[in-house]
């Protein structure tokens, strides 16, 4: 295969609303550049890009896959992915090695839910952007009222490139950059290029303008060439574009049948014109402060932007050349862990075909195989050099579920299996919760959930079962409480005697010391699950040993670990230990460590005990016009509103809501609002759970 340089490989990534086309027209570019022979139909499951059986299953998109072409001598990567809300995660990582975007919009809905939702994250990477009209040729097509959609979406830089007209039955597309109309056949392909139809002069003439002066506002020098000639030509205006595609401030505007295979040459021809290539972009950050070089004498420096799991394969890492070259057998250091991995083969990557290649340069995108040590996020790089590139900035998990196997001998299989699949998709996040006895699983959604489902099935045999999380509960009192306890047992030769006396009060940070005691000694305990235990030693005359003072904070600790209301963890106590007895021969570490453990869970029963329960930050951002009904279910779900920001037509709703109230409220605010409300969660803090829930739960438990 061709080596191209930097300046001649192009990035674009295909993003778009469910049923917008990328995936048809990946495959159309494939097939119109020769690198296909046939073009495969998603209804036919022989596309190139979705080959999963997931994928041919649903007849929808699940992963980001990397497909390339060549066109006149420029070598385009295409990057197909998702275009449902459940799998941003493949959006976030191909986001983050592409070049450009090409944002799909279906004539027949113009600006869709799903496509606001990508937006969202197109707008926050401020990558290089062109929007792609498809299905013009449907009888339901809009191409005007698509384009207003997306005015509305990005604002008055999108620019038209081309708009669809039908002459004598034929589908065209005038192109106002070339000043040229394209005719095609009713079964598409190469087209006829004609001069614009006189009756269409004016308009074509009126968005050419338009476009010259949108070209020239983004270079002073372009700005004053046309002040001078009132124009630009072709080659100033690619300029002018390609500087305001830089600057996210211009975002050109082409239209496709992708299906009949129109207008796809065009557009290909402008990605590599005028789109711009990793070189043209602003250098890279790197973790250490660095610039990084985006050329091919730098050391060599590549990204693993994705990982994937193959039957025939086993791990397959995608990579972007982020500078130097790379080639064959060569020898690179994770700069994670500081192993060293051998590149013992380079990849092409068309979805399941791979081609072998030498040796890929800046800007590149690759695969190779069985790495030992890499995974989503690594950088590998030349030994020596001291270049980390930042990670992936995954979106948080929107729901949780404890997750078990339903055969109990599978359950380190499941484990097994969860790894790889976090592992591929690093939105899927697997924990263990101690506290809880569970497994939990986070991810994006009902269908992401789904998707995991199927893969265990499926591809690993496991049969899991997904149900609602316990809550982590904590337990503390509202008030003090002193009390006393004994142990005592005698079997014959020496016993265990121990007697402990004690009070218990709530821990606040910053309160005055305990009065009435004589305190001898003072322990601070940060609580590995927050909150804090102070235990003092009041003891006076000797009455219990020193010794045994570690058994009896042992045995408090012990109680705090499983609280006696829920067995929920205990915190932000103070305990005055200050009277007892013991035996000179039957008192020992075991007696007052019953002793106090005792002693605690009477006090604690006596001192008004009360359940916490978590609560976590909410934001939510919704149209302006449904805040009405997100704001109905939030209160539902005893939520505390704590202010609203605008942003456009959306509103942005801060609250604060129990964990327990947020178990699918992914799956309903997605119904409440069709899908365009969005809403990100972090825990806040713990807080007093209403008496009538309180008792609820401890009717649960006993």
């Amino acid at each position: 295969m061709k080596i191209y340089d930097d300046k001649h490989i192009k990035n674009v990534a295909f993003v778009g609303a469910h049923k917008s086309g990328k995936t048809t027209l990946a495959e159309t570019m494939l097939f119109e550049a020769g690198l296909i022979k046939r073009r495969g139909l998603v209804e036919n499951k022989n596309t190139v890009s979705d080959y999963h059986e997931i994928e041919q299953e649903r007849a929808t998109s699940v992963f980001a896959t990397p497909l390339h072409t060549e066109w006149r001598n420029y070598k385009i990567n295409i990057l197909d992915t998702p275009g449902l809300d459940d799998f941003v995660g493949e959006v976030a990582a191909t986001m983050r090695v592409a070049d450009a975007i090409a944002v799909l919009v279906n004539a027949q809905h113009g600006v869709e839910v799903g496509t606001e939702v990508i937006w969202n994250y197109v707008d926050r990477f401020a990558r290089p952007t062109l929007f792609v009209i498809n299905q013009i040729d449907h009888p339901t097509a809009d191409f005007e009222e698509s384009f207003r959609n997306i005015v509305e979406l990005a604002g008055k830089n999108a620019i038209k490139i081309q708009y669809p007209l039908v002459v004598d039955g034929a589908q065209c597309i005038i192109d106002v950059l070339k000043m040229k109309m394209y005719k095609f056949s009713p079964e598409g392909g190469k087209p006829e290029k004609c001069e614009i139809p006189e009756d269409q002069l004016d308009i074509a003439d009126t968005l050419h303008n338009e476009l010259v002066e949108k070209a020239a506002e983004n270079d002073e020098a372009l700005m004053e060439l046309y002040f001078d000639k009132g124009t630009l030509n072709e080659d100033e205006m690619r300029e002018g574009i390609k500087k305001g595609m830089l600057n996210h401030e211009l975002f050109p505007v082409f239209c496709v049948s992708a299906l009949l295979d129109m207008g796809s040459g065009r557009l290909m021809g402008f990605i590599d014109n005028v789109a711009p290539s990793a070189a043209d972009l602003k250098p890279e950050q790197t973790v250490e402060g660095d610039t990084l070089t985006c050329d091919n004498d730098s050391p060599t420096t590549l990204f693993i932007f994705k990982t994937l799991y193959e039957p025939n394969l086993g791990q397959i890492s995608f990579f972007k050349v982020k500078s130097g070259a790379v080639n064959q057998n060569d020898k690179l250091e994770n700069a994670r862990n500081e192993e060293t991995e051998t590149l013992n083969q380079l990849y092409i990557m068309d979805g399941k075909n791979r081609q072998t290649v030498e040796k890929l340069s800046t800007g590149d995108i690759g695969a190779c195989i069985k790495l030992k040590y890499t995974e989503t996020n690594d950088t590998l790089r030349t030994k020596g050099s001291n270049h980390t590139i930042k990670p992936i900035a995954y979106p948080a998990p929107r729901i949780r579920k404890s997750v078990s196997a339903k055969n109990k001998k599978e359950e380190e299989k499941l484990n097994d299996a969860l790894k790889k699949i976090h592992s591929q998709d690093p939105t899927v996040v697997v924990e263990y919760s101690s506290e809880l006895k569970q497994v939990i699983l986070s991810c994006q959604g009902e269908l992401h959930l789904a998707t995991i489902d199927w893969t265990l099935k499926k591809i690993y045999g496991i049969e899991a079962s997904f149900e609602q999380p316990k809550i982590a509960y904590r337990e503390t009192i509202q008030r003090s409480a002193t009390t006393s306890y004994k142990h005592k047992k005698q079997s014959g030769g020496s016993g265990q005697f121990g007697e402990v006396h004690l009070k218990i009060e709530p821990w606040q940070e910053g309160m005055p010391e305990p009065e009435g005691f004589n305190i001898r000694g003072k322990e601070e305990i940060e609580l590995s699950w927050g909150g804090k235990l102070v235990f003092y030693n009041c003891i006076v005359g000797g009455v219990i040993d020193a010794r045994y003072l570690p058994a009896v904070l042992k045995g408090i600790l012990e109680v705090m670990e499983e609280g006696p209301l829920t067995s929920s963890y205990v915190r932000d106590i103070r305990v005055m230990l200050f009277d007892g007895k013991m035996h000179s021969v039957d008192s020992n570490d075991i007696s007052f460590k019953i002793a106090g453990a005792h002693a605690f869970k009477k006090a604690f029963l006596e001192a008004n005990p009360k359940l916490l329960e978590p609560i976590n930050e909410l934001s939510v951002r919704v149209p302006e016009e449904l805040m009405g009904n997100v704001m109905t279910d939030l209160q539902s779900r005893r939520s505390i509103i704590l202010g609203m920001d605008s942003d456009g037509k959306y509103q942005t709703i801060k609250a604060r809501t129990p964990l327990n109230e947020m178990y699918q409220y992914s799956t309903t605010l997605r119904s409440i609002t069709q899908g365009r409300g969005s809403f990100s969660t972090q825990f806040a803090s713990f807080e007093l759970v209403p008496g009538n829930i309180q008792d609820t739960l401890i009717n649960k438990v006993s």
